[in-house]
């Protein structure tokens, strides 16, 4: 948990210390590749290190991966410039690839079935305890002391981690003859980045229909199909292709893509709509979304009865179906609602998830033997970050095509008030603004308009995520008998 603690902090620390970051480095056009970077680097080392702690076991892959994250803390910590702080954030990233998967993976090893939905709980709470206090802490080391604090501070923690991990955690791997599929890593290394690259800067630093665009996605297909081409052959491949013939496993990570949709859409734009629709501060924007990543995990602490009871599908079909209907109740919200329909929806998503989310991992996990469950836990958090990708980008395009729209629409005795570019819209409605009131509320409605337009795309991934569980995935999961090798035969 403490491990699991330095990446889910770190990816809500940052946010707040924007302003003090800039102002002393610079490179205010680039900064959001100091998320990007991150992001990028995380998402596609996860398929590798979860083949690795098959291969070499946990312990090491873990300790190995934090040891990453802590070089790059340091070396953000001493970053002299954007492009370098930007490129040791990507440091980080790639320890943290190693961190969230291995570590679902060793709660595996270690509970029992039946206790295990109590330790996705546990693990659950570092993420919203994350999304809570992650901000804050920030915030007051850029206020009073210093914006490189950010990243120093992982380093007394992962120090403490690294020596419970080392003293206390124990495993016997039978390794044999370890044989790296090192020309699979690459491929796949290669067509997850530049798949990302193009979701995350197209629409943002160039058009979707531009030469950028279309090379880094025909690129990313053309990757893809000779992974796929080299995993065939492989002996031990990264990625087996066993992870997508498998009815239950299929089933399972194209419900992760779901998963990522639903978790981005409220996460990116429902702060925007507190604030600007709402009228809150960021402050109190933020303790909003913070409702999901408390209900979350109290839902994930029952999940356990529920799979015990009804199975692994059917848990996971209810808790879609509890995260369809709070998408359903923002849907229905007129302008300007009451704050505690908001906080009420926002609850019930998070209940949603944490019903959702855990089934889907344990059940995979347990149609597999253990030396296959990093690979396939691997597999699951991969989908689930490749969604969160996906689900910007598409979400992302519906928002701004809606803002688009509004301000062509305008009524003639606005335009000449209202913003030329949607990137202008928070200026225009911030604390400097000279709009006239009735040049504010049509921006406000415009925000309210794409937000339930983003909306309208999380309910389509809910919606496929019923489809998925009811047509796909079996009501009863299969748990193959593992042989002496912890391996299940195909």
């Amino acid at each position: 948990m403490l491990t699991m603690a330095l990446a889910a902090v770190d990816t809500t620390i940052v946010s707040t210390a924007v302003p003090q970051i800039v102002s002393d480095l610079g490179g205010f056009t680039v900064f959001s590749w100091v998320f990007s970077a991150y992001l990028l680097a995380q998402t596609v080392t996860i398929p590798v290190y979860g083949k690795l702690a098959d291969l070499y076991g946990r312990k090491p892959v873990l300790v190995a991966g934090t040891l990453i994250f802590l070089l790059g803390s340091a070396l953000c910590a001493a970053a002299w410039d954007m492009p370098s702080l930007i490129v040791f954030r990507a440091v980080q990233g790639l320890g943290a690839g190693s961190i969230q998967a291995t570590v679902l993976t060793v709660a595996a090893d270690l509970y029992p079935l039946k206790e295990r939905g109590r330790i996705q709980a546990a693990l659950s709470t570092v993420w919203g305890v994350a999304a809570v206090g992650g901000p804050s802490v920030g915030g007051a080391f850029a206020a009073y002391a210093t914006w490189r604090w950010i990243f120093l501070i992982n380093l007394p923690l992962g120090a403490v981690a690294l020596a419970l991990i080392a003293r206390h955690l124990h495993e016997r791997v039978d390794r044999g003859r370890i044989r790296i599929d090192w020309l699979g890593a690459g491929l796949m290394l290669g067509a997850g980045v530049t798949l990302i690259l193009a979701l995350v800067q197209g629409g943002t630093a160039w058009p979707w229909l531009s030469l950028p665009s279309m090379g880094l996605l025909g690129a990313a297909v053309l990757l893809t199909a000779a992974t796929v081409a080299v995993e065939r052959r492989a002996p031990e491949p990264v990625m087996p292709p066993w992870i997508w013939t498998r009815r239950v496993l299929a089933g399972v990570n194209l419900s992760g893509l779901c998963i990522g949709v639903i978790m981005i859409g409220p996460s990116v734009f429902l702060p925007v709509y507190a604030q600007e629709v709402l009228g809150l501060g960021p402050i109190a924007a933020g303790l909003v979304m913070a409702t999901m990543t408390m209900s979350w995990p109290v839902a994930a602490a029952f999940c356990n009865r529920a799979y015990l009871r009804i199975g692994f599908r059917d848990t996971g079909l209810v808790g879609a179906a509890v995260a369809c209907a709070a998408v359903v109740w923002v849907l229905l919200l007129p302008y300007r609602p009451p704050l505690w329909h908001v906080v009420g929806a926002t609850l019930l998503l998070g209940a949603g998830m944490g019903l959702f989310s855990p089934s889907m991992v344990i059940g995979a996990q347990q149609t597999v033997g253990q030396w296959q469950r990093g690979t396939v836990t691997a597999a699951v958090v991969f989908s689930r970050y490749l969604g969160q990708s996906v689900g910007a980008a598409l979400l992302g395009a519906i928002s701004n095509a809606a803002l688009r729209g509004r301000l062509d629409d305008a009524p003639a005795a606005l335009r000449g008030q209202l913003p030329d570019r949607i990137d202008d819209i928070g200026r225009g409605l911030g604390p400097e603004s000279h709009l006239s009131p009735a040049a504010a509320d049509y921006l406000r409605h415009a925000l309210d308009t794409a937000t339930h337009h983003v909306y309208l795309g999380v309910a389509a991934g809910c919606g496929a995520a019923v489809l998925l569980l009811a047509l796909v995935l079996p009501r009863k999961f299969p748990t193959p008998a593992p042989n002496e090798t912890g391996a299940v035969p195909d």
